[in-house]
C-alpha cells in the first residue's frame, strides 16, 4: 500500500509542476500588476516559480520516505534522514539559484540538510 502512495506522489509531482507551469505560472507572469519586490517583478516571478516547484520536490521526498518505510532496512531512521537531507539540499539549491541568493530560505534549507545528514552519519 505504501508503494501505491509513493507512486501517486511521484505522478502528482510531475503533473503539478508541468500543469502549474503551463496553465498557472506562465499566465500569471503575463500580468502587469504583480508586486514589485526589490525594484521590479523579476524577484516576485522567481520566488513564485521556485516555491511552486519546491512543493514537487517535497512530495517526491515523501514518496521516497514511503518507499523506505515499505521495504524497511536495518536503519530506517538514517535512511529517512538522508532523504530529508537530500530534499532540503535540493530545495536550498533551487532557492539559491532561482533567486540568485536574494531569497534567504536557502540558508535554512542548507542548515536543515546539514543537520539531517550529520545526525544520520553519527548514528
Amino acid at each position: 500500500m505504501l508503494l501505491v502512495g509513493a507512486i501517486l506522489l511521484v505522478i502528482i509531482g510531475v503533473i503539478h509542476s508541468y500543469l502549474g507551469e503551463k496553465y498557472i505560472l506562465i499566465r500569471l507572469f503575463k500580468r502587469d500588476n504583480l508586486p514589485k519586490l526589490l525594484g521590479g517583478d523579476w524577484f516576485t516571478k522567481r520566488v513564485l516559480r521556485f516555491a511552486w516547484h519546491i512543493t514537487t520536490l517535497a512530495w517526491w521526498g515523501f514518496a521516497a520516505i514511503l518507499y523506505v518505510l515499505s521495504v524497511p532496512s536495518v536503519d530506517v531512521q538514517a535512511e529517512i534522514l538522508y532523504i530529508i537531507a537530500g530534499v532540503f539540499a535540493l530545495s536550498g539549491t533551487v532557492s539559491l539559484l532561482f533567486s540568485r541568493g536574494k531569497h534567504l530560505s536557502w540558508l535554512c534549507f542548507f542548515t536543515i540538510a546539514v543537520i539531517s545528514y550529520y545526525v544520520a552519519l553519527s548514528r
